[in-house]
């Protein structure tokens, strides 16, 4: 017997049953056995349009001999997609001829198309999946991709190149990173071209200041020289007061100069600089011996702790160091000159040295006639940075204190 799946067996019942209906009694239910006989396990019966069992084979069969509207409800139910495998037609597909069922396990039935189907939806669900895991996939390497531009762009932008100025990215792709990473290029490019021309005008200035200070001290050493004949000259004392002041005048106009030429020196990185390994308060003590008599010529009321037992060794330049001193010392006599008081204290710390200098002058806020354009002290504040010194200023108008400090945790290695 050849093995029939489901939708192929219930085809083939209404077929068979369809042709029933010009036949008698007798032969609807010879016809109704032989169709059995081909499926030895099956069962087949034949209800009237009454619901009365007119033929069931082989006998007995477990339904009912009599059939309510509720006994084919329940029948119907149960048989849905159960086991055995029913199938129910109309004879002759008329409903005044009854109905017809047939019946047979489903283990004599071939499952083979449901099979396929199993396999397709299982074939169906796993290249669904695998497609999605290769989008998954696909997405991760695109996204990956444009990530790591992205990071290379980032790290562009981040490393300093020459003047401080990020360098060009290589631009690989025309996509919109390419078309971003074409405007860094693009501005990259104007960065370089505005840092050129700021160098360019910072090097003329350098070079202005240095051919302007140097051609000024040609002049100014000829008007000292008539001012030193002049004061061998016997004038009145309107005359000497003016000699005087021309004097002072000359002596700042000088500084002044000399300010600009080293500030000038500094900035550009050729102010000479030899360091070594010195004692600061030392070398502080023998600075300030040669400004006392200056301070005290003034009418200062001098202060001056520079214990003889306090060492403290420092890398640095001594000319630097008397260089700072000498402007600090500069400062207080044309801005504090008022206060008459000046206190030097050294001390030395738990972590290192400080030396403190004091004044009761008017405060750096307050306005001065020889106040100039602050360059003595942008001279301090480079030259004490090269030396890895700290000055810290605390001005009122009753005072001024600095406080130059050198740290051990900031120090320099001091070469052996």
């Amino acid at each position: 017997m050849n093995k029939l799946n489901g939708e192929d067996l219930e085809k083939k019942w209404h077929y068979e049953t369809g042709k029933l209906a010009p036949l008698d009694e007798g032969d609807v239910k010879k016809k109704l056995t032989k169709f059995q006989e081909k499926y030895p396990t099956s069962n087949v019966f034949w209800v009237d349009e009454n619901g009365t069992l007119l033929f069931a084979y082989p006998e007995p069969v477990a339904v009912p001999k009599k059939w309510t509207s509720s006994d084919i409800v329940e029948f119907m139910k149960k048989s849905y997609d159960s086991d055995p495998f029913t199938t129910v037609a109309f004879l002759g597909d008329e409903k005044e001829n009854g109905f017809v069922t047939f019946q047979i396990p489903r283990s004599e039935m071939d499952h083979t198309q449901e099979k396929l189907i199993d396999r397709y939806n299982y074939l169906y669900y796993g290249i669904n999946i695998g497609l999605f895991f290769l989008f998954v996939f696909i997405s991760w390497l695109f996204f990956s991709h444009i990530r790591k531009r992205l990071l290379r762009l980032g790290l562009a932008m981040e490393k300093e190149g020459i003047a401080g100025i990020p360098d060009k990215i290589k631009v690989k792709k025309r996509d919109e990173i390419g078309q971003l990473e074409q405007s860094f290029n693009r501005m990259i490019k104007r960065l370089g071209e505005s840092q050129k021309q700021k160098d360019e005008e910072e090097e003329l200035r350098k070079q202005l200041i240095a051919s302007l200070s140097h051609d000024l001290r040609t002049p100014l050493t000829t008007l000292r020289g008539h001012l030193y004949t002049l004061k061998k000259e016997k004038l009145t004392d309107k005359g000497e007061e003016s000699l005087q002041l021309m004097d002072r005048k000359i002596t700042f106009l000088g500084q002044l100069i000399d300010n600009l030429l080293s500030y000038t020196l500094l900035t550009a990185g050729k102010y000479p600089y030899h360091p070594q390994k010195v004692d600061i308060i030392r070398s502080v003590r023998v600075i300030v011996a040669s400004w006392y008599p200056t301070f005290e010529k003034k009418g200062f009321k001098i202060e001056i702790e520079l214990p003889e037992d306090q060492h403290f060794e420092w890398y640095l330049d001594p000319s630097w160091l008397e260089r700072v001193l000498d402007n600090l010392f500069q400062n207080i006599l044309r801005h504090a000159d008022s206060g008459k008081y000046i206190r030097i204290k050294s001390a030395k710390t738990e972590h290192g040295f400080q030396l403190m200098i004091e004044d009761r002058g008017p405060g750096m806020e307050t306005s001065s006639n020889s106040k100039g354009l602050g360059i003595g002290m942008a001279i301090v504040t480079l030259m004490l940075q090269e030396m890895d010194l700290k000055l810290n200023v605390q001005s009122t108008d009753k005072g001024t204190r600095m406080t130059m400090t050198a740290a051990m945790d900031m120090k320099k290695q001091i070469p052996k």
